[in-house]
């Protein structure tokens, strides 16, 4: 919580991400410093600067609600076991002028301030700096590590060092005898995970609290012992002021800091964070959750799916998804190349196929889908929209999903069984939740699909052959569960 100082591979990946405006967290997402977030009874929750936070009962749509005495800045939250580890600093960053901070746990058996069991422990102190030294303890950031179930604290600002110590994960105190190490400098709001045998140091770089002239942006380096040493990249120890880029500024929203990682399913990740200021948001500070990719073992922050016309394409084998009519030739004459060809004939560009030209064969009610050769012609060209009164779920809104220049939607059907009905009516399994996985791939999901309970959790968008779409269980060891988006708009 630094104080003002002087101091993509595929056609998907390619074309995906123009300037369209992103999507906001739909509500009051308003925060700053937000912890990792937590599910709780199928809530989820985070804390910010300052005590409370945020709940949301679908990842999308944020309002205020969350209880944390204590105030303070810059909380991190973390379930152990049935119960909710909670971090924060009660002073520090500078508050009130000094550096002398201290930080402090406590748990609760739940996140829910109207629950019966709501009751916060006392808080205990386990961190502390006196303002003069090469520390300032405040910005907790928590790990449990998966491998032997030691529990790690990190901390610091760019007054000094960051460090991390070892904590009881049971009793949320401090190891007895344990001493601070420091990990990295010219940073803040630091953050620790692992995956695949590499633990991650996240932390928080440039200036913050400036609003629309902050310049947060999140790094990182990596290493293969939770102590360190954290090495990014290009070889440079964080300790030395390494760090290769996380996430920095997109298009109208600038400061991404305090970062956080939760895992959805298997390949499936996103990264929490605030933005210190959304243009579209009259440039407040506020949550944001995107897609976590991983490329050549590195975390990648990525950007929310944008509206627009796409051709889908499976992973399996590169076709597309489209209606299953018939193919309907272009007539058009082609010009000769190669020997014997007029070299003076003027060039003409090709005309696209219209779908005028073609939906007039096309039946009128139900018409079902496949995956054939990628021609982008008018039955394979559908145009993705967001309908963000629909709902949503961690990093974005459901779309609708509709052949371009008509309003006829894809839509799950009974027996997972995958249809296109005449005009999109708003209906649950007409709307899709399409959320990039950690390769870079996507995968595709009805809300609903007719016949079962509830929202859809598992099923996803399926290429059981080369022409064979259906509704299956994701897989993410399997390419027949991703697909690709090719941009069809210039």
């Amino acid at each position: 919580m630094k104080r003002i100082s002087n101091i993509f591979s595929t056609i998907a990946l390619s074309s995906l991400f123009f300037s369209q405006t992103a999507f906001a967290q739909s509500g009051q997402p308003w925060i700053h410093d937000p912890a990792t977030l937590a599910e709780c009874d199928g809530k989820w929750y985070t804390f910010g600067t300052g005590g409370g936070g945020l709940v949301s009962e679908d990842g999308w749509h944020w309002h205020s609600g969350p209880v944390r005495p204590g105030g303070g800045a810059a909380p991190d939250v973390l379930k152990i076991g049935d119960r909710y580890l909670v971090a924060y600093s009660a002073t520090g960053g500078g508050l009130g002028g000094g550096h002398n901070g201290r930080v402090l746990t406590m748990w609760n058996q739940t996140l829910d301030p109207q629950s019966p069991l709501f009751k916060y422990s006392d808080a205990i102190e386990v961190a502390f700096s006196d303002g003069d030294e090469d520390n300032d303890a405040i910005d907790a950031g928590l790990l449990l590590d998966p491998t032997n179930g030691s529990l790690w604290l990190s901390y610091g600002t760019y007054f000094g060092n960051i460090r991390i110590v070892e904590l009881d994960p049971k009793t949320g105190a401090r190891k007895a005898g344990n001493k601070a190490k420091d990990v990295a400098i010219d940073c803040e709001a630091s953050d620790l995970i692992y995956r695949d045998g590499y633990y991650y140091l996240l932390g928080t770089h440039g200036t913050c609290c400036d609003g629309v002239n902050s310049t947060y942006n999140i790094v990182c380096g990596r290493s293969k012992k939770v102590t360190g040493p954290y090495i990014d990249n290009m070889g440079r120890d964080m300790l030395q002021g390494g760090g290769k880029m996380v996430k920095g500024a997109e298009f109208r929203a600038v400061g991404a800091g305090h970062f956080g990682r939760t895992i959805i399913d298997e390949g499936v990740e996103v990264m929490s964070f605030h933005w210190e200021a959304d243009y579209d948001q009259s440039g407040r500070s506020v949550l944001a959750v995107r897609p976590l990719l991983w490329k050549e073992g590195w975390p990648v922050g990525g950007e929310q799916f944008r509206e627009g016309t796409y051709a889908i394409i499976s992973e399996r084998r590169g076709y597309s998804l489209e209606l299953a009519v018939d193919f309907i030739r272009q007539n058009y004459a082609r010009q000769r190349g190669g020997w014997g060809a007029n070299q003076d004939e003027p060039v003409k560009p090709v005309p696209l196929q219209t779908l005028s030209e073609v939906s007039g064969s096309w039946p009128a009610g139900n018409i079902d889908v496949r995956v054939g050769d990628y021609m982008f012609r008018p039955h394979q060209q559908w145009q993705i929209t967001a309908v963000p009164e629909a709902g949503g779920y961690l990093s974005s809104p459901y779309f609708k999903i509709t052949i371009n220049g008509s309003e006829r939607a894809l839509a799950a059907g009974e027996g997972n069984a995958l249809t296109t009905v005449a005009s999109f009516t708003g209906a649950d399994e007409q709307l899709w939740r399409i959320e990039q996985l950690t390769d870079g791939t996507f995968r595709i999901m009805p809300k609903h699909i007719p016949g079962t309970e509830g929202i859809n959790t598992k099923y996803v968008l399926y290429s059981m052959a080369d022409s064979t779409p259906i509704l299956a269980p994701y897989d993410f060891k399997s390419d027949n569960s991703k697909w690709n988006f090719a941009k069809l708009e210039k």
